[in-house]
């Protein structure tokens, strides 16, 4: 029915506005995101010369008398020394931190599905608890419609008293079922405050009663369009390509790919360079002031003997990538092993829900009917209509109890293949590191 699928998206996007709300304020997701930064800012580190050495000091001083005047070998020096790094490890060193940023940024939208996901499974559970009050109360209507009716008849002597007393008895019963489901309704919200923060529970989003309006079933067509779009019905992995876990891993790869390319820089030679000036007080040789010095020297580290260092970085390396790219293997059948098994559920669910909306809900209300009609006229128990009662409160609980399940499924199916409809910015930070940058 059109009224149904309104109120759907509308508790769609209720429930969007407060996904993206507990998104905005998540402390995971903005430590992840400070993490890639940090390691955004490592790799530019990294791939900066180190800073030159200054040496002064003096040398050939004698030590009979300590005067730098006397002897012309004695001079006072300054020098500048530089190191300079294998090949291109430089530039490979600030593209793996980035790579490995990359990686961290990932953990952000996977941290937004793992938290959109226990959310929405919170509100349908909600929901349902909700259903099933209007269920039980609309029952209980029914049953104090039907003790007055036995009161009635036991006062005029047509009913016994046991009738009487079972049908208080059932009402009763009731009384107690909805106040655990009162109870099960304020742990929910009070579990959905992880997310929104205990002041939530005070605010206007709630009512008076401090119950928030939910429902068990939401609008899944994102997730519809998503599953449409797949051909094998048993092979998903282009919907899960998107996925940031498995994104994640081609990062990994990636990475470990440019360790190899790291370690492979360690064959080149590594230069130095250090240049001096001495300066000398004393006259030479001849009685003229001695003439100052200028030194250069070229450091060249040769890896000549390759067989226990590089070598085995090198292979240790490659062994990396290969283990990288046998955990995506893993990673992908694992989940794709999940969308087949939740895709089961749902269509088994579907099944069972098709039987309750054209048999069981049908003849159960038959059933009712009958057996009142008998009760009327002295040709059934009462325990019958109580048991008929029972039984119908109990299957529209399970048809609800289905719908939250297939809803549920369908929930863990979009934390798969992103099947969410919430819309949220980038973390912000407030470090005195990103002032600062920001001002420069």
């Amino acid at each position: 029915p059109a009224s149904t699928q309104a109120n759907q998206q509308s508790s769609t996007q209720q429930l969007n506005t407060l996904i993206e709300i507990a998104l905005s304020q998540d402390s995971n997701r903005k430590q992840y995101f400070a993490q890639s930064q940090a390691m955004r800012e490592t790799g530019i580190a990294s791939a900066t010369l180190m800073d030159p050495k200054l040496k002064v000091g003096f040398g050939g001083l004698p030590v009979d008398s300590f005067q730098f005047d006397e002897d012309p070998m004695t001079n006072i020096s300054v020098g500048l020394m530089q190191q300079f790094e294998r090949g291109n490890t430089l530039d490979l060193q600030q593209k793996k931190a980035g790579q490995q940023a990359d990686g961290l940024a990932l953990q952000v939208q996977a941290r937004e599905l793992t938290v959109a996901n226990s959310m929405t499974q919170l509100w349908l559970e909600l929901g349902y608890q909700q259903v099933a009050e209007g269920v039980m109360r609309e029952n209980r209507r029914l049953l104090v419609e039907l003790e007055n009716y036995v009161q009635t008849n036991y006062s005029i002597g047509k009913s016994e008293a046991q009738d009487l007393l079972n049908a208080q008895l059932q009402v009763s019963k009731l009384d107690e079922k909805l106040q655990a489901n009162q109870q099960v309704q304020r742990r929910l919200i009070s579990q959905l405050s992880e997310w929104l923060g205990s002041d939530w529970l005070g605010s206007q989003v709630l009512d008076s009663q401090g119950t928030l309006s939910a429902t068990n079933q939401i609008d899944w067509s994102l997730l519809e369009s998503k599953l449409a779009t797949n051909i094998d019905s048993t092979k998903h992995y282009q919907l899960l390509t998107d996925h940031p876990l498995v994104k994640i891993s081609d990062v990994s790869i990636s990475s470990n790919q440019t360790q190899v390319e790291l370690a492979e820089q360690a064959y080149t030679p590594q230069f130095g360079v250090e240049v001096m000036y001495a300066h000398r007080q004393a006259n030479n040789m001849a009685g003229e002031p001695a003439s100052d010095l200028v030194s250069a020297y070229l450091t060249v580290d040769i890896p000549l003997f390759t067989g226990n260092r590089q070598d085995k970085k090198l292979s240790a390396a490659q062994y990396q990538v290969g283990a990288a790219k046998s955990q995506k293997d893993t990673l992908l059948s694992q989940m794709n092993a999940q969308v087949n098994a939740l895709l089961v559920d749902r269509s088994n669910l579907n099944q069972r829900l098709e039987r309750y909306q054209t048999s069981l809900l049908p003849q159960t209300a038959a059933r009712i009917s009958a057996v009142e009609r008998g009760y009327q006229n002295n040709t059934a128990q009462f325990n019958d209509v109580i048991a008929a009662t029972a039984d119908e409160l109990a299957l529209k609980l399970e048809q609800q109890r289905l719908i939250t399940d297939l809803n549920i499924v369908n929930s863990k199916l979009a934390a798969l293949v992103s099947g969410f409809e919430y819309q949220v910015n980038q973390p912000q930070l407030n470090s005195s590191a990103t002032k600062h940058t920001a001002n420069q």
